[in-house]
């Protein structure tokens, strides 16, 4: 009997390819024989790099390797010669649909929605809004009679991940016999953000509080948020900011007993490696893009108080980011405290 070749066309944001896991494992179970391949962008790939599901990661540069309509051609004809038989297509776009029944895939599994239902051989009705995106690509996965296996997200390091992350704390002066506590400030869209002041005076009452060593997380370009945190700090934080790969910051945060976080992909990285979490929220759902799975976390997100404000509202043109604002230190430290003493 011939063994499946089985395509996933993946989502375009690190915390989204993190909630794809769950299904990718799902998939392998059902086809453990099979050839599993994954399209996915340029920087999403270390989320998926050493997940052993996968046979193959095909990347999706569209602005260099497959930029433009000779590239889209070029991709097609990688997609041919490698014969897939069945495609799951995780992302909704019209165009990646479209190249996969051009490769000449056969079953053509996705969420049904008008411009691409007619490429579809197996369309998937849309949950309801507020369903959460793990479920979201589980449902997918259903379309085939593949059942789940757990809903905990996957993020895989390796031996060289792990010891980075433990000489590197090494070298900054982290001690293992104190509390590590992790903030991460940053997040891909500013309203999304916790103020950088209330950050500077969690990380002083952490450290005071129960003698924690804070480190400050995030992307190269979160450099400059990462060291204006540390400047209003009375007790200076190690600032990480742009000095890990994504699996070295997986790596870091195994280490962590707490991480504070807004909505972003490091926080579902944190939550994926089994670190306690508080995450923060303001104008996006956590019903639907919030810490998933069986891990030790919490959400934390308020009204704002004013009348005209409604959460979540996902509003890229709000003026004051009130929700966000609403969220006090104290909440933050009661929260603290609770996790800290499980």
């Amino acid at each position: 009997m011939k063994e499946n070749r089985i395509l996933i066309v993946n989502v375009n944001w690190v915390g989204d390819v993190l909630f794809s896991t769950p299904a990718i494992r799902a998939i392998r179970k059902r086809y453990p024989h099979a050839y599993i391949a994954c399209m996915v962008v340029p920087r999403c790939r270390e989320v998926l790099e050493l997940n052993p599901h996968l046979d193959e990661l095909l990347i999706y540069d569209e602005q260099k390797e497959y930029k433009g309509l000779s590239g889209k051609l070029r991709l097609i004809s990688a997609l041919k010669a490698r014969h897939f038989d069945i495609v799951f297509l995780f992302h909704r776009s019209l165009t990646r649909t479209l190249m996969v029944a051009l490769s000449g895939i056969k079953e053509r599994v996705g969420t049904y929605n008008p411009k691409r239902g007619f490429l579809l051989t197996k369309k998937v009705e849309p949950q309801k809004s507020d369903v959460h995106k793990v479920e979201q690509f589980l449902n997918i996965v259903k379309a085939k009679d593949i059942p789940p296996t757990g809903k905990n997200m996957e993020l895989f390091i390796s031996k060289e991940d792990e010891d980075f992350a433990r000489d590197y704390l090494k070298s900054q002066g982290i001690k293992e016999d104190r509390p590590i506590i992790v903030l991460n400030p940053g997040g891909n869209w500013n309203l999304k953000r916790w103020p950088a002041a209330n950050f500077a005076e969690l990380g002083d009452k952490l450290a005071e509080l129960f003698g924690a060593q804070i480190l400050i997380t995030g992307a190269e370009k979160d450099v400059e948020l990462g060291d204006a945190i540390a400047g209003m700090m009375k007790h200076k934080p190690v600032v990480t900011c742009g000095k890990t790969t994504l699996r070295q910051l997986a790596a870091v945060l195994r280490h962590a007993d707490l991480v504070v976080s807004n909505d972003s992909g490091p926080m579902h990285i944190a939550v994926s490696q089994g670190a306690k979490t508080i995450a923060l929220f303001g104008p996006t759902d956590p019903q639907v893009t919030g810490p998933y799975g069986d891990g030790k976390y919490v959400v934390i997100q308020k009204p704002s108080g004013k009348p005209e404000c409604e959460i979540t509202c996902y509003n890229l043109r709000c003026e004051d980011n009130a929700c966000m604002k609403a969220i006090t230190v104290e909440d933050v430290i009661r929260e603290a405290r609770v996790l800290l003493k499980g």
